[in-house]
């Protein structure tokens, strides 16, 4: 019996099933390569306050990851809890709180970095730098479309 040949998908919704794919594949890989138990989704909060805004307001950081802030409420904890991150009152807001890096945090987000370099150096072969360097403003361009998208959703 010969299988069906997939249907022909719109580039568009190939290229981000691609990306989709390699999403669930790269966090896989990464949540193994950490030698502590740290979680991409711990790892993605310290690197947004490293790459964005340090000392954001938890709500804003769920908005910028796209979760709940339940979520962000409880990875927070979880950083603070191992001196990755610490929370204080919001200066301008009395009921809020911002949510700073320590020192400890930004190294750790650092040997996260590394590990996971590590944990894909197989696809250097593949992927050369000079390659991977080539594909980034693409991706990035894509990132900024859909960011602007969210952003004019509200």
């Amino acid at each position: 019996m010969t299988q069906a040949s997939p249907p022909q998908d719109p580039p568009l919704f190939a290229l981000l099933n691609e990306i989709g794919i390699i999403e669930q594949l790269a966090r896989n890989r990464f949540d193994a390569a950490q030698a502590d138990g740290l979680l991409l989704s711990h790892f993605v909060l310290l690197n947004h306050l490293v790459r964005v805004q340090d000392g954001a307001a938890p709500a804003r950081i769920a908005r910028a990851l796209q979760v709940a802030k339940g979520a962000v409420t409880n990875t927070v904890q979880r950083l603070e809890d191992r001196g990755l991150v610490r929370v204080e009152p919001d200066p301008a807001d009395g009921r809020g709180r911002r949510v700073w890096l320590t020192p400890a945090g930004r190294a750790r987000r650092q040997q996260a970095v590394r590990a996971a370099v590590e944990a894909f150096s197989g696809l250097a072969a593949l992927l050369p730098e000079a390659r991977i360097a080539a594909l980034l403003p693409e991706l990035r361009a894509i990132r900024q479309a859909l960011d602007a998208a969210r952003d004019a959703e509200g």
